[in-house]
């Protein structure tokens, strides 16, 4: 369990504090500065805004980041391997190039410094061999943005030469969002089954499969998911991928549901009911219509 504020959390705050033209433009700006307490100016560009902010500031916002870590090279080597990869942890480990004792010991305290938090997936695989690393995630989708595009330029960045930040977020600017849109959609299921809560929700995982979505409501109920923030509209192929990932993992959904950032086709939509449930982008609107002042989080430390 998170010792600080969550992910839904931070967006209503940052939300709030930013007020963005629309929910596209409120993920893709938050997955960049989101948990900072930070204002930003929604008219800008967000690679305009990465450097006046973020690239132009790099020495002052580095050194307010070693100090949570120590300047320990080993630990952020860990934090852009977790950045950059699956997020798992072992696979984390050998992308940064340490030990499992050497890896262990760095994540205790990045959990305790409440950089990262650990994910377990939500049931256990099929095949008792194929046990499961959990996952590590940020808790501020900043720290995962600067140490994904920022941290591993830092010598061209000291001095004042961006392009390589500038060309590396150009080809990976889509896929990132990824994560905080399956988070927040999470949030929004969560939200959805009033009638019939959900008394657990995360994702799955093993060797075979990886399922967005999986919960279970309080009459039993199982659900899985699938989050696709794409330009695309989602096909109908998108939920027979989910279900044969299900097939896969030894998993009997009663309910299927999927999540689009630009809508579906109309095939799909057709099989839309009790047993597949379809929510866009307009739908995560449900998640900020009650925010307030009350709900902004305060800054605790430099403002950018």
């Amino acid at each position: 369990m998170s010792k600080h504020p969550t992910l839904i959390q931070q967006f209503r705050s940052f939300y709030f504090q930013n007020n963005p033209k629309d929910l596209e433009q409120a993920i893709e700006y938050f997955s960049v500065f989101g948990g900072m307490g930070w204002s930003v100016d929604m008219e800008k560009p967000l690679l305009e805004l990465v450097e006046t902010k973020l690239l132009k500031n790099y020495a002052y916002i580095h050194g307010d980041i070693t100090k949570l870590t120590n300047s320990n090279k080993l630990i952020h080597a860990l934090l852009s391997a977790i950045a950059v990869g699956d997020r798992r942890m072992f696979s984390s480990f050998k992308r940064a190039r340490v030990s499992r004792e050497e890896g262990d010991e760095a994540v205790d305290k990045l959990y305790e410094s409440g950089l990262i938090d650990i994910e377990y997936s939500l049931e256990l695989p099929l095949k008792e061999e194929d046990h499961n690393s959990d996952k590590l995630n940020f808790v501020k989708p900043f720290m995962r943005f600067w140490f994904s595009f920022i941290s591993p330029f830092y010598k061209t960045i000291k001095e004042g030469n961006y392009k390589e930040v500038k060309e590396r977020f150009a080809n990976r600017e889509q896929g990132f969002n990824d994560f905080v849109f399956e988070k927040l959609s999470q949030e929004l299921l969560k939200k959805s089954f009033q009638d019939d809560p959900i008394l657990e929700i995360g994702s799955y995982w093993d060797k075979n499969a990886e399922i967005d979505i999986l919960a279970r409501t309080s009459s039993g109920k199982l659900i899985a998911g699938s989050c696709k923030y794409v330009d695309a509209k989602v096909k109908k192929t998108e939920l027979t991928k989910l279900k044969e990932k299900c097939a896969l993992a030894g998993l009997e959904p009663d309910i299927f549901v999927i999540f689009s950032k630009n809508g579906f086709t109309n095939e799909l939509k057709s099989l839309k009911g009790e047993t597949v449930k379809l929510f866009t982008l307009k739908s995560f609107k449900s998640l900020v219509e009650d925010i307030s002042e009350k709900d902004v989080i305060a800054c605790d430390g430099k403002r950018y």
